[in-house]
């Protein structure tokens, strides 16, 4: 299949797939412009995508492309919580609003201010000159806002409100962990790689020491603590709110983060004994004490 009926066929099979579980999980008790809610916020999240790929294509930048990935996570939390505005906003709701805002204003502004440094993300150096691969990955990353808010949007969107709970509480505890696990880890890289003396190393440091890719295992446990909050509103086809973590770990475990990272340091440090033995000591994901 030529390249380009096959991104065409991705950014169809991804936006079937975001409004298909969005339609799933609805249970039709709220609408925003005339459609179910669920199915409403999905293309809200894609056509926001799909409106700043236009001028992002024709001016070849990926400066705006995290930002508005971002952007689009508050936007879409922010117009589902307004839906129970009516009935008065209840405990879950508001806490999984602000708890999603947390986290995108942290690291929407955080990808910013990287880029922005460095002038460029060299993963776009190629695809941002094929309109449809650029097309497709933005598409792939209104999925993505898709699936990882599903289990949130799921909640937010129920009809009625059940109790916070004990299953809640922990998830917000979960939540917190993950959340400081990923902002020390960031913090600690960004300041190693700012140090002069540290150019072209590689950053064995604080919670790097622990773990390869510690902002990687903050990230997936701040989802699952999402869900967890999300839980006690699921029935039936809403159960699918699990997606979002599983989805989250499989994207940075499988497909777009450690394997892609792990294979850019091997191609620069590969050999280095000390690298060498920095990956023997360290595991890969989930932290541990380091053995030196």
């Amino acid at each position: 299949m030529p390249d380009a009926l096959k991104h065409l066929a991705i950014i169809l099979i991804a936006t079937a797939i975001a409004l298909g579980l969005a339609w799933l999980a609805d249970d039709g008790s709220r609408t925003l412009a005339g459609l179910p809610l669920l199915p409403a916020l999905a293309l809200l999240a894609l056509g926001v995508q799909w409106a700043v790929f236009v001028p992002s294509y024709l001016s070849q930048s990926e400066h705006y492309f995290d930002l508005t990935g971002s952007l689009t996570y508050l936007t879409v939390i922010w117009i589902a919580a307004g839906t129970r505005l009516a009935e008065g906003m209840d405990t879950r709701t508001l806490l999984l609003a602000v708890l999603v805002s947390a986290w995108a204003g942290r690291l929407g502004q955080f990808l910013f201010r990287r880029i922005r440094a460095s002038g460029k993300d060299g993963r776009f150096d190629e695809i941002k000159t094929k309109p449809l691969r650029f097309a497709m990955t933005w598409t792939l990353q209104g999925l993505w806002v898709v699936l990882t808010l599903y289990a949130a949007l799921i909640a937010i969107s129920q009809a009625g409100s059940e109790p916070f709970g004990a299953l809640a509480a922990l998830g917000l505890a979960v939540w917190i962990a993950g959340f400081v696990i990923e902002a020390v880890a960031d913090g600690q890289k960004s300041a190693f790689n700012a140090t002069p003396e540290n150019k072209n190393r590689f950053v064995d440091v604080g919670l790097w020491r622990w773990s390869r890719h510690p902002n990687y295992f903050g990230e997936i446990t701040l989802w699952t603590g999402i869900a967890l909050i999300a839980t006690p509103t699921f029935a039936g086809w809403q159960w699918l709110g699990w997606l979002s973590p599983l989805f989250v770990a499989f994207l940075l475990i499988r497909v777009s983060g450690i394997p892609m990272l792990e294979e850019r340091a091997d191609e620069k440090w590969g050999g280095q004994e000390d690298y060498e033995a920095y990956k023997a000591r360290t595991p890969v994901l989930i932290p541990r004490p380091p053995k030196d």
